[in-house]
């Protein structure tokens, strides 16, 4: 008798995302020493029987969605190969796409060459998102430890629900009732666009990536704090200032980019949560570029500001969704919900650290890595960044050509001219 698992909320929300990206989460991690296959196919075995959304079938019937868990070999899962080119290796892996109607979630491969080893997952962000990916790495890696050293089964991974509910259960009764009435759309309306070119059916996806490196980071880290500012808004004003440059806006423009919320913020404790989704978005908005990157970065730290001050942040319009999903069957729901939703054209997220200790294999912590999100279809772009070593890696994904590569690229020297004109002073 086949096994079928609820298809949650935001399970059904980033299923409707196929319209503006593939819905893929990718990670990157380089260890100076071969990792033992055996070990990790063993991990990776009891983590998909823990959590079996990874190794299951999202079935669309039009009516009530949900997900068929199906078996699978482990060998279709990992992937282990000696490439003689590993860049390109890398990167062919990571833009693959994985249909929701797969019988696996998540592709792994490893990669070993000269002594080293290069691990690429790329998992359906219907599953999890960046947080709970997050999550998972470390978990993968304190189990791999604990079986090569100490022989422990590796099964110490989170179960339990996995509904968008948990964001509400640790409110007081009556910010329950507030909560659970927050109808109110709070989907980005703007109409600025990354400069990309017409979408064409001969465009491929791509990975291009920019980091920054760790003295950098430590001046963008003093220049905020002298500015009132956080890293992030620091980002975000220089993702804000480049973009006036790099698509021509008028100065006098209002522009408004979409940066994703971890809501687990609401969650006191994670322990009973299963692999999910916990994500929204909050629209940092500024009413002009400003007479300089500083005015930019007081509009931005404004912005933000009210957000942070707001007990309910992140928890707008989730009342509506459910409600959009619930009045009507899926494929009506999908419609009526198309009509209120506004997808953001201009986004950011803010993986934030992938920190090294928790992800070392037999005492060798990763030397580089990086995690990011989707692949957007244009005009759609989001701006990923993660740190590791203190080093922030700006990642976008986009399904384009040579010229929007050339865009993407120019658009992240912007980047680090911003930031630099924010440390200068």
């Amino acid at each position: 008798m086949e096994r079928k698992l609820n298809a949650e909320l935001w399970d059904k929300m980033h299923y409707l995302f196929r319209d503006f990206n593939d819905r893929m989460v990718h990670v990157e991690l380089h260890y100076d020493f071969e990792i033992d296959v055996e070990a990790l196919k063993t991990v990776l075995i009891c983590f998909f029987e823990k959590a079996p959304v990874l190794h299951s079938s999202f079935k669309d019937n039009h009516v009530s969605p949900y997900w068929i868990v199906k078996p699978y070999r482990i060998d279709d899962v990992l992937t282990v190969s000696h490439p003689d080119d590993l860049d390109e290796a890398i990167n062919t892996f990571l833009t693959q796409y994985i249909p929701p109607d797969s019988d696996l979630q998540m592709k792994v491969a490893l990669f070993l060459k000269d002594g080293k080893s290069t691990l690429c997952i790329v998992e359906n962000h219907m599953c999890m998102d960046g947080g709970d990916f997050k999550y998972f790495l470390k978990a993968f890696c304190k189990n791999y430890n604990d079986y090569v050293e100490k022989g422990i089964s590796p099964i110490d991974l989170r179960e339990g629900t996995r509904s968008y509910e948990a964001v509400y259960h640790d409110f007081s009764p009556t910010e329950q009732r507030m909560a659970r009435n927050l109808y109110k759309n709070v989907c980005a309306k703007d109409d600025h666009k990354f400069p990309l070119t017409p979408d064409s059916i001969r465009d491929r996806s791509f990975i291009a990536r920019r980091k920054i490196d760790a003295d950098k980071f430590a001046k963008i880290k003093a220049a905020g704090k002298k500015h009132g500012a956080t890293i992030n808004d620091m980002l975000v004003a220089a993702y804000f200032y480049s973009l006036y440059e790099l698509a021509g806006y008028p100065e006098s423009d209002s522009v408004t980019i979409s940066c994703a919320i971890d809501l687990r913020r609401h969650i006191k404790d994670v322990s009973d949560e299963g692999l999910t989704n916990h994500t929204a978005f909050m629209q940092c908005n500024i009413p002009e570029r400003g007479q300089d990157i500083f005015q930019t970065l007081q509009y931005v730290v404004h912005s933000v500001n009210k957000f942070k001050h707001d007990k309910f942040m992140g928890l707008y319009g989730l009342p509506l969704l459910k409600l959009g999903y619930n009045i009507l069957p899926h494929a009506a729901s999908e419609e009526i919900i198309k009509i209120g939703y506004s997808n953001p054209l201009l986004a950011m997220s803010n993986i934030g650290i992938l920190e090294v200790d928790k992800l070392s294999l037999d005492g060798h912590e990763p030397v580089d890595g990086f995690m990011t999100g989707a692949v957007k279809y244009k005009p759609y772009v989001l701006l990923s960044a993660t740190t590791m070593r203190k080093v922030i890696t700006l990642s976008m994904c986009v399904r384009g050509n040579e010229e929007d590569e050339k865009t993407v690229e120019r658009f992240f020297d912007l980047m680090e001219k911003s930031l630099d004109l924010l440390i200068a002073e």
